[in-house]
């Protein structure tokens, strides 16, 4: 019977690493398949290799802009998230600094997370045509800002309620102001929590499509998934070596960034799912 249960397992595990790992098989061996190929039946295995979608890419497509776009919209709105987001949730996970309307905040932040992320579009894109900021990148940064911002509260305020309390309230009797508990004291403690939420939102903010459509409006600021989209219309329905090569390039920032905090992440989650 142990021996049955252990081929299941076994059965199982294979068909979800199959199931999650075959689409990026897909993609790599679309990338370094020659034109002709992609024409014709595609094959399961490879029968040409070329880098030619690659240097294309960057060549005719201009995609190191779209990568430099990429990484300044996820870096800058991350950044303001994280900022913003670590203050306001100590100061809603401590009874001491709790202001008379913090429940409501909470309930604001909660609403913000649950709508759907159409229902900002009409108000920012108002917002940011009359202050004549649309054809700049601060309208994308800004709706990356909201989308994050409310994640960063919403998981912080677990970690914050986390930490021993004492620990703050020996600091502030030897004179420590809140300031300097919050970032000598608490901040260290919450390292793992911090490395969490900023890979789950460097993520989404990397691959965030639905906000770029509206708000970038020259082909300069375009970001990866807009350059990706282009690639993807009716004209260039054949082009399917070059949407995968987009597509690996797209993938290796967010791999490279989770390789390194990925112990930080299992760490930052199991933590913060659990409360003493």
């Amino acid at each position: 019977m142990k021996k049955r249960l252990k081929v299941l397992n076994l059965v199982i595990v294979v068909v979800l690493l199959v199931w999650t790992l075959f689409p990026i098989y897909w993609m790599i061996s679309l990338s370094v398949r020659d034109q002709d190929e992609l024409r014709s039946s595609i094959p399961l295995l490879p029968k040409s290799f070329t880098l030619s979608h690659f240097t294309r890419l960057f060549r005719e497509r201009n995609f190191a802009v779209a990568i430099r776009n990429s990484l300044q919209v996820t870096l800058i709105s991350l950044t303001i998230s994280l900022i913003l987001g670590l203050g306001v949730a100590y100061v809603l996970s401590r009874a001491r600094l709790r202001l008379r309307w913090a429940g409501t905040l909470q309930f604001w932040i909660f609403l913000v997370r649950v709508l759907p992320p159409i229902a900002f579009a009409v108000p920012l894109y108002l917002m940011m045509t009359q202050a004549r900021l649309i054809q700049t990148k601060i309208p994308i940064i800004s709706a990356h800002v909201l989308i994050n911002l409310t994640f960063i509260i919403w998981m912080m305020i677990t970690f914050f309620e986390g930490l021993p309390i004492e620990m703050e309230e020996s600091a502030m009797l030897d004179g420590a102001t809140e300031w300097q508990v919050l970032i000598r004291i608490a901040l260290p403690l919450v390292v793992p929590g911090i490395a969490s939420v900023s890979i789950l939102s460097f993520m989404t903010s990397w691959n965030e499509y639905l906000y770029g459509v509206i708000f970038v409006q020259k082909p300069s600021n375009f970001t990866i998934p807009l350059v990706l989209a282009t690639m993807n219309s009716e004209q260039e329905l054949a082009e399917y070596g070059l949407i995968a090569a987009g597509g690996i390039i797209s993938l290796l920032p967010v791999l490279i960034f989770v390789i390194f905090a990925q112990n930080y992440l299992i760490s930052g989650l199991s933590s913060g799912a659990v409360k003493e």
